[in-house]
This record gives C-alpha cells, structure tokens and sequence, in this order.
C-alpha cells in the first residue's frame, strides 16, 4: 500500500512514516497568479463594505474645497490660478495618504488569523503582500477620477489633455504601488492597525507637506527648499504638473521612476521578510 501524504504549509508533502519531502518550487508566474487570485478577494471587500468609497469620494471633496477656496486666495492672490498648480498636488497627496490603508489591512488581517490560513495553502509567500497592494490600487484610481471629478467641477481644465491625465495618473498609481511596499512593512513591524496609522502620519505628512504639493519650493525658506527640492513627493508632483498642465517632464519622471524602484527594491524583500516573521 502507498504512503498516505499530507500537504505542509511551505507547499511540501509529509510522508505517513513522518518524513518529509521537498518543497514544491513556486516560480514566478505561480506567484504572479497567486497575488491576482488575492487581489480580486481585496477588490470583492470593496463591493462587501461600500463606505470605504463614501470615504474616498467626501476626502476628495474636503481637501480640494479647503486648499482651493480657502488658501488659494491668500497664498498666489487668485484661487483659481492656485487651483491648476494644486490639483496635481491633491491627487498625489490624497493617493499617498491613502496607502497607509495597505498596511492598516494587512496588520488588521494578521490581528484576525486570515494570514494563518493562507500559510496553510501552497502559495506563494509573497502572494498575499502583492494581493493586497494590487487590490488596493483600485481604491487609488477610484481616489483619482475623484479628485479630477471634484477639479472639472471648479473649473480645472488641464492643458495636457486627456492623454495627459492619464499619463499622470498611470504614474501616480506606479509610485503608489512601491510606496505600499513601505506601508506593508510598518504594518508587519507594528502590533495594532491604530499604531499603523499614527506611524504612517508620521512618515507621510512630512512627505507631502514639506514638498512641492501645495507650496512652490521657491518659497521656501532656504533649508526647507533643499529638503522639498529632493522629497521624492515633489518629484511625482512636478512629472504630473507637466504632464497635466505643461512644463518639464523628463527630469521628473525620471526621478519618480528611480524612487518607486528604490521603494519596492529597498522595502519589498523587508514587508516579506517582517510577513514570514510575524505570521
């Protein structure tokens, strides 16, 4: 009679006699697959828990209303001067902050025991880190057709036209998927969702506030001038003002496609490693 097997976590087998055999090779387009499969389970949470639009749709509104009508005026003597330089700025804005919600879920998750059950499966290890993002990264376009909604309706017609946006909106949501990776991690180190949150504040405001989001960096005191000069947050924002209202684009993009390689190559091999550890 042949040995009875029972399938491992790592994706093995184990004999009836207690030995256990090699695992099975997970190859690329195994994980490719693996992440898809989870990320379509992350856009179905969307259609389970429909608030989470309502809220990507009234921060939209706040953040372009607030800046727009009550800053504008006083910061460049016209709001509606102030709201061409500044909607490229709230959508990334708005698109960074909303990735602290990858690591507010994950953390969450592992608080629940799903993660427990997904080592049990032969998977990829890394397939419910890519999962997540990539689901996520639905919220973040729902996040920006928002924005551009709310910026049509105060008047915002963007010179480069619809090629334009939505050059500049593949390049956002490209940034924004390697700055989840950094959020995956500090939501694999930290214990609670809460603690995710107030670390991810932390991180993000100094990066969108002290960049060129809302501010010229030319306004700038000189110290702070050199730091948002060279904030990554500025880079993205100053490749789609150009992409979405003219000026220069090379130099821009360039730099926001070194920082999101820097993100995923610096902060994906650690959100892994911190996953493996704590679950």
């Amino acid at each position: 009679m042949s040995d009875v097997t029972t399938l491992e976590p790592s994706g093995g087998v184990r004999r009836s006699d207690g030995a256990p055999t090699a695992p099975r090779a997970i190859g690329p387009a195994n994980t490719v697959s693996n992440g898809l499969q989870l990320a379509w389970r992350s856009v179905l949470k969307i259609k389970a828990n429909p608030e989470e639009v309502l809220g990507l749709t009234f921060m939209p509104i706040m953040f372009v209303t607030l800046f727009v009508f009550v800053f504008g005026q006083a910061i460049m003597g016209d709001w509606r001067e102030y709201r061409d330089f500044l909607m490229p700025g709230i959508i990334a804005q708005s698109v960074v902050f909303a990735t602290l919600g990858t690591g507010f879920t994950l953390c969450q998750d592992v608080e629940k025991g799903i993660f427990d059950r997904f080592r049990s499966l032969p998977i990829a290890r890394s397939a419910p880190l890519i999962g997540a993002i990539l689901g996520d990264l639905v919220r973040y376009s729902i996040t920006v057709v928002m924005v551009l909604l709310v910026g049509l309706a105060i008047g915002f017609r963007p010179d480069g036209g619809v090629v334009g946006v939505v050059a500049a909106a593949a390049l956002i949501l490209l940034f924004a998927f390697a700055l989840c990776w950094m959020s995956a991690f500090v939501g694999m180190m930290v214990r609670t969702p809460m603690a995710v949150q107030s670390f991810g504040m932390i991180l993000m405001f100094p990066l969108t506030f002290g960049s060129s989001a809302f501010v010229a960096p030319e306004a700038m005191p000189g110290w702070m001038r050199a730091v948002a000069e060279n904030n990554p947050i500025t880079h993205v924002v100053n490749a789609m003002r150009g992409l979405m209202i003219g000026g220069d684009v090379a130099v821009p993009v360039t730099w926001t496609l070194v920082w999101s390689a820097v993100f995923v190559v610096v902060f994906g091999p650690l959100a892994v490693w911190a996953y493996r550890r704590r679950t």
